[in-house]
């Protein structure tokens, strides 16, 4: 592999067809055919061992970003990252949540490590479905809404909970158990319920709404509609998903399109419905509390849960240029821009490490530097390396999600 002259390169991601994804959205974002009956979930740009982003790199086979900047860690990360990180500490994507997504929750980047090397340990294989952890990493991650978005996101205040136990008939057992703020006993004693009990909790709950769920009489604003929602999706054979309990227990948050929440290590929440940016530390470390078909393993959920009230924080960004939006998080690992660069009006970008860029709408000119210049349209990407100079020029308006490390010089 040979170390390229060009700081500035075009770059292709990986799209992720799982189950729960839309089937359109993401087909048109990057001009793609639509495969009758094919599901379009993500859209990565980044290293990721399940999907790396390539490039051509003056031959016609591409070139994986992965495993080129493991073959030139400072002249790609620069010196100061590849020190602190050693690879690309992030992963950028763009998700069409059709159905709902499993509750989970992440790891901090000291029990991910512990863990991961316990599970090495004894044996089990990274592939094996009762696997919990991937990687050695933590999984902050920030997303971004580009539609009206949908999610759970961590316990309700105490009052609030208090309330809708007492509202909801089938959730009056809980209301001792809670005791106005035991939230270690209350979600265990939900998660660890017999089946049995669950469906006899529950069962009545599901009936009343999906009467009025297939009547169109349910909000979105509502538990009840996503507990129907849920009970579609995840209740099989008569038996009904015990993660409906944590629809009535956490926030229930609905995004506007330009707002975005952080969710760090030990917050439990779920995508419900929508389409979002989302950048995230690279990892695939997820520990899963329910509507979910895939494994979960609630000794090792209950080790990594902070068992708190959240109030959700919502980042509207912050401006600090006349083009960038910036969505600051407490996050190393990564930062998330967003650039509106008018017709005709040009940015001159300058890399303090790697970045990556996605053209959200638009068409630009990039040229960057060394002679190279190429044009970017709606849904294509580029990758710059440390100390690129970039000029991008918009031949169309162009809005343009940028990915970078923060606090590198």
């Amino acid at each position: 592999m040979e170390l390229s002259k060009d700081r500035v390169i075009p770059i292709t991601g990986k799209v992720q067809h799982y189950a729960w994804g839309g089937f359109y959205y993401l087909p048109k974002l990057l001009n793609m055919p639509v495969k009758k009956g094919e599901t379009y979930a993500e859209f990565w740009l980044g290293t990721h061992d399940r999907g790396s982003a390539e490039f051509k790199n003056g031959s016609e086979k591409p070139v994986s970003l992965k495993e080129y900047i493991d073959a030139f860690p400072e002249q790609t990360l620069g010196e100061q990252a590849a020190k602190k990180f050693g690879r690309l500490p992030f992963l950028l994507k763009v998700l069409d949540v059709k159905d709902m997504l499993s509750i989970q929750v992440h790891p901090s980047k000291e029990n991910a490590q512990i863990a991961f090397d316990a599970e090495n340990n004894q044996g089990i294989d990274l592939a094996a479905p009762e696997r919990n952890f991937k990687d050695n990493n933590h999984k902050p991650e920030l997303m971004l809404a580009l539609s009206e978005f949908w999610l759970l996101h961590g316990f309700k205040n105490p009052k609030a909970l208090q309330n809708i136990l007492r509202e909801v008939p089938e959730l009056h057992f809980l209301v001792p158990i809670f005791g106005g703020d035991n939230y270690k006993k209350l979600y265990r004693h939900v998660m660890e319920l017999p089946q049995q009990q669950v469906d006899r909790h529950l069962k009545t709950l599901i009936d009343r709404n999906l009467i009025h769920y297939n009547a169109g009489k349910l909000n979105k604003s509502k538990e009840d509609f996503w507990a129907a929602r849920a009970a579609i999706t995840y209740s099989h054979e008569g038996h009904v998903d015990r993660g409906i309990f944590s629809i009535y227990l956490f926030n229930l948050v609905h995004l506007q399109p330009g707002q975005a929440v952080y969710q760090d290590a030990g917050l439990l929440h779920a995508y419900l419905e929508g389409q979002n940016v989302e950048i995230m530390s690279n990892s695939d470390n997820v520990l899963r509390g329910g509507l979910t078909s895939k494994h979960v393993d609630l000794k090792e959920l209950m080790k990594h849960v902070k068992f708190e009230p959240t109030v959700p924080n919502i980042i509207t960004g912050k401006t600090v240029e006349s083009e960038r939006m910036v969505y600051p998080t407490p996050a190393p690992d990564f930062e998330l821009s967003r650039l509106n660069i008018g017709k005709g009006k040009s940015a001159t970008l300058i890399s303090h490490s790697i970045e990556i860029f996605l053209l959200f709408s638009g068409t630009v000119e990039i040229s960057g530097g060394e002679g190279a210049v190429f044009k970017r349209n709606k849904g294509e990407a580029w990758v710059t390396f440390d100390a690129a100079h970039t000029e991008v020029m918009a031949l169309e308006d162009a809005i343009i999600y940028q990915a970078s490390i923060p606090g590198m010089k």
